[in-house]
């Protein structure tokens, strides 16, 4: 009987290698290439996910760089005119395109004033009577007799107006004076660099130009008369010029006692002519 047992197990082994070893009926494929044939289509669906995500989430920057590619470039170029220590600054801004449209619009500059500049309020003033320039101080305080290591940097609104040469140009017109300078042991100049303003605009409606380029959104005085506040946008510009650099030519410390030398003795010679034409042309009663 174990022999008979024993027997029975060795076929019945036999034929489970056996069957296992048969090849895979006709028309169904191998284990091993289904598994294959899995895998590779899971991959070539991760691959598809992973495009149509990276489709999804590129419309948005495509189609704002389409509107921006439709609208025309905001140039602006600041121009230094006159000589000497009393100079003019020319504000022009340029729209691309006409800007019949935007006639609604108004535009402002902020400017920024260095400390080695200053800006006469009383000028403004006399300015804004005549109607040259409509510009105000946002700064307090301000000290126009302070010189140049003792002041603080200072704003400027400018309400700019539509140049009357060029059909899609704002200008705004603003006077600056030198500061006075502390004297150079080496160097006889120095420099004064302006900064490029921020250009602020407010429309009754909206345009395509502000969706283009405004960037953030400012509070200011609506107009130059006009104590309400609006939301100004803040608009996106192409510089013609990096910054403005102005030469100011300052004393040498070495000249310090030769001037003050010559200066004292020119006031004690023109206070001495004065007492002496007092004394002899004078008429005096008691």
């Amino acid at each position: 009987l174990r022999g008979i047992a024993l027997s029975g197990r060795r076929e019945t082994r036999a034929s489970s290698v056996c069957v296992s070893s048969l090849p895979a009926p006709l028309g169904r494929p191998p284990l091993g290439v289904l598994a294959a044939g899995a895998v590779a289509v899971q991959a070539v669906a991760w691959v598809l996910l992973w495009v149509a995500t990276g489709l999804t989430c590129t419309p948005a920057s495509a189609s704002d760089a389409g509107v921006r590619a439709t609208c025309s470039e905001i140039t602006l170029s600041q121009e230094v005119l006159k000589d000497g220590f009393h100079r003019d600054l020319l504000i022009k801004v340029r729209f691309g395109e006409s800007i019949e449209d935007l006639q609604t619009c108004q535009l402002l500059i902020k400017q920024p004033i260095p400390t080695g500049l200053f800006v006469d309020p009383y000028e403004l003033a006399s300015l804004r009577e005549r109607n040259i320039t409509e510009a105000v101080m946002v700064s307090e305080n301000f000290d126009i007799e302070a010189p140049n290591y003792l002041s603080k940097e200072s704003e400027i609104l400018l309400y700019a107006k539509q140049d009357s040469q060029c059909v899609d140009c704002f200008q705004a017109f603003l006077p600056v004076h030198y500061r006075y300078h502390r004297p150079h042991s080496k160097d006889g100049e120095t420099f004064i660099v302006v900064n490029n303003p921020d250009l602020l605009m407010y429309c009754d409606q909206e345009f395509p130009i502000l969706k283009c380029w405004a960037q953030s959104e400012v509070a200011a005085p609506c107009a130059l008369r006009n104590k309400d506040i609006c939301q100004w946008k803040n608009m996106k510009y192409k510089s013609v010029y990096k910054n403005v650099t102005l030469q100011v030519p300052v004393g040498l410390t070495l000249h310090t006692s030769l001037v003050c030398s010559v200066t004292l003795l020119i006031t004690v010679l023109c206070s001495t002519l004065i007492l002496i034409a007092v004394f002899k042309y004078g008429h005096f009663s008691l």
